[in-house]
């Protein structure tokens, strides 16, 4: 007999069962999708995480739709990663040898040039940009109002609101 001390960490019964009836396909469809079977293994598994990851699992009635709108997620921030990976190797690429951080160093801050684009992807557009243009580009909030023709209070609102964004999420 099991016990429920025994099934304490387990997933949950249907969970599993999901798993078993759709890995397989789901892999395929990723592996049709990106061309590429390692990055799709990667991301099949992935997705059945962030459903495990989940407090109360999710009442599935449709499980390919579950599953499809999770990796599609997953492989959309993938991309997304990958584009300011390679915007970060062209930056650095640019710099003279004894500027470039060490290898530990561009770990760090391409994980949190991530993070950073992370927190800032559910903002409007002029909030991001005047925000990046005040970090990034070091400029004044009236500099960044005349640059985006807003006015400096609506400059200020929108630093303060992408750093809270960034500060508290």
């Amino acid at each position: 007999m099991v016990t429920a001390e025994a099934c304490q960490g387990l997933p949950p019964p249907c969970i599993v069962t999901l798993y078993v009836d759709h890995h397989g396909w789901l892999q395929g469809w990723l592996r049709r999708r990106l061309g590429d079977s390692f990055v799709a293994a990667d991301l099949a598994h992935d997705t059945f995480v962030r459903i495990l990851a989940k407090d109360v699992p999710p009442a599935i009635r449709e499980p390919r739709a579950l599953l499809t709108t999770i990796a599609q997620g997953l492989v959309s921030n993938m991309h997304r990663h990958r584009r300011i990976e390679q915007a970060y190797l062209d930056a650095l690429a640019l710099l003279p040898e004894a500027q470039v951080p060490s290898p530990e160093t561009q770990a760090i801050l391409l994980e949190t040039l991530v993070e950073i684009d992370r927190l800032l992807d559910g903002l409007p557009g002029p909030v991001r940009q005047a925000f990046l243009l005040s970090q990034l580009d070091g400029l004044r909030q009236s500099e960044i109002a005349r640059r985006l023709g807003l006015s400096v209070p609506t400059v200020k609102r929108h630093i303060a609101r992408a750093l809270a964004q960034c500060c508290f999420a």
